[in-house]
């Protein structure tokens, strides 16, 4: 099916809105720009607020600039806005962005959610994917692993966790799983994480789980027992039964697509690929490249 666009003048306005910057700065962060300095205690004081250095690793993020670039962006904008604020040096930056603590934006729900998880790998330094095909991986690849807890309603990040490329996919489940402070209906991965303390964690949160079982899996619990029949277990009968293809269309397994996206989101406004050298800062540069992508989806959070 084709569509024809045919109010050309608001189509065009809203391409040219697009490469509008409309940069507003709060009052309150403003007020906290600085640390005020205490006399009578050793060693250097703090200059620069965690406000300041977060909002200055965001730009980064967000922008894809380099530290000195984003230096001097930041100084340019305060310049044009008025204000006399300093900014901090890119090394002071590059020390204290790996302490900061990343809050995602997550809207209040209004209900029970139902959450999708998966990963995707984030590259650190190695070839490109064309070296790759043509030439092989060689040892100096390097990639980390980011983990997402995605709602399949509103495809907002309602957890994020950062490992090595070495971590198994479920082993982080229960990490991301008490991210999340609202009820969970339903959690839907895929086989990575067909294991027996996965189903036990989501479990443990009155959740519903929708794992798809391996080609080669077999009962865990079989019906002569007095103890009730496991869910991946029910799971593997109705597969059995009906096919692989309409219990994924029964058990809503297609929607776990929705965090694949969220991923294809993240690296076309992002990239692929990492700035930071140290994992601490590597971390924190994903978890603030995830606050901003879910603030887009929801431009009310920081209202």
């Amino acid at each position: 099916m084709s569509y024809r666009i045919r109010n050309w003048s608001e189509y065009n306005a809203g391409l040219k809105h697009r490469g509008s910057i409309t940069f507003w700065i709060d009052e309150a962060a403003l007020a906290e720009w600085i640390v005020p300095r205490l006399s009578g205690q050793r060693g250097a004081s703090v200059f620069y607020s965690d406000i300041a250095i977060g909002t200055m690793a965001t730009v980064k993020a967000v922008y894809g600039l380099a530290g000195r670039q984003c230096q001097g962006f930041l100084t340019s904008i305060f310049t044009l806005m008025g204000f006399e604020f300093p900014v901090p040096d890119h090394s002071t930056l590059s020390r204290r962005v790996g302490k900061l603590s990343i809050v995602l934006p997550v809207l209040p729900a209004t209900g029970a959610r139902h959450v999708v998880v998966d990963s995707t790998g984030v590259k650190v330094y190695g070839e490109g994917e064309w070296k790759t095909r043509q030439h092989g991986i060689s040892k100096r690849r390097t990639w980390r692993k980011l983990h997402l807890g995605v709602d399949e309603t509103t495809g907002e990040i309602l957890a994020a966790v950062v490992t090595t490329n070495g971590v198994h996919d479920g082993e982080v489940l229960d990490d991301l799983l008490n991210q999340i402070e609202d009820d969970i209906e339903q959690v839907t991965t895929d086989g990575a994480y067909d294991h027996r303390h996965c189903y036990e964690e989501i479990a443990q949160r009155g959740a519903k789980p929708v794992i798809s079982p391996r080609k080669d899996a077999v009962i865990w619990q079989h019906g002569n027992r007095k103890a009730p029949p496991h869910p991946r277990d029910e799971n593997l009968r109705r597969i059995r039964k009906h096919g692989r293809k309409k219990w994924k269309r029964i058990a809503s397994y297609h929607r776990r697509s929705l965090a694949e996206t969220t991923m294809f989101r993240f690296k076309t406004i992002f990239g692929g690929s990492l700035r930071s050298r140290r994992f601490d800062n590597q971390t924190t540069e994903l978890l603030i490249k995830c606050a901003a992508l879910t603030s887009f989806a929801a431009p009310k959070v920081f209202v």
